[in-house]
């Protein structure tokens, strides 16, 4: 699949997607990137450490949290546009732009975004699918409900997930543009996500890669009993499992030690070929 300038095998790897929030709210590091130059040095800093791609984000969704600001599609671009045209400018690396909102995604695309990031699986806004059709990026389409009621967990997932799909397809999106991202911390109860961790690989029935994205995220505060600052460990034991069941993408905080993790998985998962 290619991203921005860049090849990323779909199977036999797991590269390292990292965060940049450009909010004043995120659940996690929310205020410390939104001055540029802080931003671009922190980007900076994650590709030395062997990011991948990063991810843009700039309205917080906060999983497991209410209260959070929901932006107007103005004030959104506002923060994620100089961003994605700064890191553009400054490194040769591949940009996701993390929003569910159809103009943000055309104002991001034209900026220089490689891959949109849709935590709503096009399902938020009709026009989305249209948009990433029209432009031939590939996209990560992410499960999503508001409301954890399910009545067979991983049965109800595959089949949202299948609607997601039908939308992708409708609006033109190619097959080998799609990523699926099986949504922890989104629409799902406590046991709903240590269960789609485990099950992950129930999700190759569709045939895309898959990316997973639990860094720092309340189902592993709630393990631990730890607060977001603390749960590093945490998040390796998850993309230990991502890498395990072939996930193609980790989206997290701390690049290097997630680096590093993926890199003695594989060396183990390999060793006997």
């Amino acid at each position: 699949m290619k991203i921005g300038n860049r090849e990323f095998q779909t199977k036999g790897h797991t590269y390292v997607m990292g965060i940049l929030n450009v909010t004043p709210d995120s659940f996690s590091d929310g205020g410390k990137w939104n001055d540029r130059d802080r931003a671009l040095k922190h980007v900076e800093e994650m590709i030395a450490e062997g990011m991948d791609i990063v991810d843009i984000g700039g309205e917080s969704t906060r999983p497991g949290y209410t209260g959070y600001t929901l932006l107007s599609d103005e004030e959104e671009i506002a923060r994620v546009v100089p961003m994605i045209e700064a890191v553009k400018a400054n490194f040769d690396i591949p940009i996701s732009l993390d929003t569910y909102k159809s103009g943000v995604a055309e104002a991001g695309i034209r900026a220089g975004a490689d891959l949109i990031n849709d935590i709503w699986g096009l399902k938020y806004d009709r026009h989305m699918a249209e948009v990433i059709a029209k432009s031939g990026l590939p996209c990560c389409l992410m499960h999503n409900r508001k409301e954890a009621d399910y009545q067979d967990f991983m049965q109800d997932v595959a089949a949202d997930l299948a609607d997601t799909i039908h939308l992708a397809e409708a609006a033109g999106i190619a097959d080998e543009k799609i990523i699926l991202d099986p949504g922890v911390g989104f629409g799902k109860t406590y046991e709903n996500n240590l269960e789609i961790i485990n099950c992950l690989e129930e999700l190759n029935m569709f045939g895309y890669p898959l990316l997973l994205g639990c860094s720092r995220k309340s189902v592993i505060g709630l393990t631990l009993d730890l607060p977001v600052t603390e749960r590093v460990e945490g998040t390796l034991v998850t993309t230990m499992f991502g890498v395990q069941k072939g996930c193609m993408f980790v989206r997290v905080h701390d690049v290097k030690e997630n680096v590093r993790t993926i890199k003695m998985c594989e060396a183990i998962l390999n060793s006997s070929n």
